[in-house]
C-alpha cells in the first residue's frame, strides 16, 4: 500500500455552482465567511471562489486554503448571472434529490436567525416551525439550504440578543446515500474518516451519520457543533432495497452541487493507494490538463 497518512487528510471544501457570484459572496459574507482564495479561468469561462471563516476565533484562522477544513467553493460559469432561464438545482426537489445542505453553527441561534431574517433573507424552516426547535434552514440566493445550529444549548440562548459571526463555523455538508453500509465503508476505510456521531430515527425511517477527520471522544451535539469539516450522510431506510434507485449527483442536468474535496498529504501516493483499493475513478491525475487534481466516485457516484 502506498505511503500516505490518512490521519493527515482534511475535508477541505464543498463545491456549489451559483448563478450570481456577487449575490452569493455577499450572502456568505453575512454569515461570517471571507474570501480566502480565488481562481479565474477566462479561457474556460468560469471562476472559483473559496470562502471560509477566517477570524481570530476561527478553527483554521490564517492557514493556507489547502491546509484547512470548512471551506465552501462557489463555482460561477460566466454569463449565468444574466441568463433568465438559468436556475440551480439545490438537491432537495423530489426528482433531483441528492445533496441536502451545508450547515453553519452559530453562538446564539435565536439571535443569529433573527439577524438573518431582519436582513431580508428567506428561510426554508424557521426555528419555530415543526417539532425540531433547535435547528433552522435559511436559503441562500440560489435556494441552497443552509442549516443553522447552535454551539450552545437552545434553552441557554433564548434571551440572548447578540450574535458574533467571528465565532461561526462551517460545520458540515449533508449528502443522501442509498446504502449506509456501503457509504460508511467507503468514507471510513477508503477516505479514512472517523464516525463521530450517529442519530437513529426509526420512526421517521432514516439515520444520520456524522464523519470527520478530527478526533473527538464524545458525540455530544454541542461538542460537534463547535467543529468544522464534518460530513453528514443521510440514509433513508427504503432506498437500500430498490435496485433501480439512484440519487442525483448534482453534475448531471439540472446541475447544482458539484463535489466534496479531500486534501491529502501526498497526492501521488494517495492516488496509488486509491488504485490499490480499487476505487472507481471519474478523473485520474493523468487525465486532462489539470494534473494536480483527481476525482474518485463514492458508492452513489
Amino acid at each position: 500500500m502506498a505511503a500516505t497518512d490518512v490521519s493527515k487528510y482534511k475535508l477541505n471544501h464543498t463545491m456549489l455552482r451559483v448563478k450570481d457570484p456577487e449575490a452569493s459572496v455577499k450572502y456568505y459574507d453575512f454569515l461570517g465567511f471571507k474570501q480566502i482564495h480565488k481562481m479565474d479561468f477566462p479561457d474556460n469561462k468560469f471562476c472559483l471562489y473559496f470562502l471560509a471563516h477566517d477570524g481570530p476565533k476561527s478553527v483554521s484562522s490564517g492557514k493556507h486554503w489547502t491546509d484547512r477544513e470548512g471551506i465552501i467553493e462557489l463555482t460561477h460559469n460566466y454569463g449565468t448571472e444574466s441568463d433568465p432561464n438559468f436556475k440551480i438545482n439545490n438537491g432537495n426537489s423530489e426528482h433531483f434529490r441528492g445533496f441536502g445542505h451545508v450547515c453553519v453553527s452559530v453562538d446564539n441561534i435565536q439571535a443569529a436567525c433573527a439577524r438573518i431574517e431582519n436582513a431580508g433573507y428567506k428561510f426554508q424552516k424557521r426555528l419555530t416551525d415543526g417539532k425540531m426547535r433547535h435547528i433552522a434552514f435559511a436559503l441562500d440566493p440560489d435556494g441552497y439550504w443552509v442549516e443553522i445550529i447552535g454551539q450552545n444549548p437552545v434553552d441557554k440562548t433564548e434571551h440572548v440578543k447578540d450574535t458574533h459571526t467571528d465565532t461561526y463555523r462551517m460545520n458540515h455538508s449533508m449528502i443522501r446515500v442509498k446504502s449506509a453500509k456501503a457509504s460508511l465503508d467507503f468514507y471510513r476505510n477508503v477516505l479514512g474518516m472517523s464516525l463521530v456521531r450517529t442519530v437513529e430515527n426509526k420512526d421517521g425511517g432514516f439515520d444520520l451519520y456524522f464523519l470527520g477527520y478530527e478526533k473527538t471522544k464524545t458525540g455530544e451535539f454541542e461538542v460537534l457543533a463547535g467543529m468544522e469539516g464534518l460530513l453528514e450522510l443521510t440514509w433513508n431506510y427504503e432506498t437500500t432495497d430498490k435496485a433501480d434507485f439512484k440519487y442525483h449527483d448534482g453534475n448531471a442536468e439540472p446541475q447544482g452541487f458539484g463535489h466534496i474535496c479531500i486534501t491529502v498529504d501526498d497526492l501521488d501516493a494517495a492516488c496509488t493507494r486509491f488504485d490499490d483499493l480499487k476505487v472507481n475513478w471519474k478523473k485520474r491525475l493523468s487525465d486532462g490538463r489539470m494534473k494536480n487534481v483527481a476525482f474518485i466516485l463514492d458508492p452513489d457516484e
